[in-house]
């Protein structure tokens, strides 16, 4: 569980490193599942936006009492998971992540997530870890992103450069097998990784149930920006009830 001064950090500054370690068969189980993907679907080798849709074992590790115990300290105590992802960095080539905000592409409203990010492997300033601006959260509003087009990234929105100062950037340093928990308003990226280590790292997307998983917003935010489309994506829910009372949760 986290200690009155980390639930204070984490609505301060955004985003807090708990006392807590995924368990080694637990890490292990997530590198076996990811390689098990990369062999049926190599196109995933650098960002995969939906684990949920390929590997319900996915789903298992992300119900996880210690982790959700942790979430419900910050969002509430009905708690819907509605995405994982991969963000893999192989060694040498790994691509980055432009700076942005994760609710620029998500269709929730009110806008409300928190990100469990799980380091696979070491994450390091060598190897591309997560970089965060302490504190962007914190006046619940959506900054301006312009698109990328380019092919050495993992998302396509970037956020406009007007919008924060690389200087203030906090390197968030992990050991595999650490997590943090990080605001959807947060301003984050990550660097490219040229080192010989490759930087593995899983997202847990937990919402709380009194926010609506817009599928129709979803549908219309996929045509007119260049972003993935999560009309369809599976939402479960873990803890509580459907606050909201209209979200379409998907059987296990």
């Amino acid at each position: 569980m986290l200690n009155d001064a980390q639930i204070r950090q984490y609505h301060e500054d955004g985003y807090v490193i708990p006392d807590f370690r995924l368990p080694p068969d637990t890490l292990a189980r997530i590198k076996e599942r990811h390689d098990a993907l990369l062999e049926n679907h190599p196109e995933y080798r650098d960002y995969c936006p939906a684990l949920l849709d390929y590997d319900p074992a996915f789903l298992d590790i992300c119900d996880n009492d210690a982790i959700l115990d942790m979430v419900a300290q910050v969002i509430g105590p009905d708690i819907a998971l509605w995405n994982s992802s991969f963000f893999a960095k192989p060694a040498h080539d790994g691509k980055r992540t432009p700076w942005h905000q994760d609710g620029e592409y998500w269709p929730i409203r009110p806008l409300a997530t928190c990100t469990v990010w799980v380091a696979v492997d070491d994450a390091t300033t060598e190897n591309g870890c997560l970089r965060i601006i302490r504190g962007s959260h914190r006046d619940r509003a959506l900054k301006r992103h312009n698109e990328v087009v380019a092919d050495d990234v993992t998302l396509h929105q970037e956020l406009d450069p007007a919008a924060y100062d690389e200087a203030d950037a906090v390197d968030l340093v992990l050991e595999a097998g650490q997590i943090s928990l990080h605001d959807v308003y947060l301003l984050h990226g990550s660097e490219a990784n040229t080192s010989d280590n490759p930087r593995r790292g899983m997202t847990m997307r937990f919402m709380p149930t009194t926010s609506l998983f817009d599928r129709d917003l979803a549908a219309r935010s996929a045509q007119e920006r260049r972003i993935i489309d999560h009309s369809d994506r599976p939402v479960f829910l873990l803890r509580g009830t459907d606050r909201c009372g209209r979200n379409r949760f998907s059987e296990r």
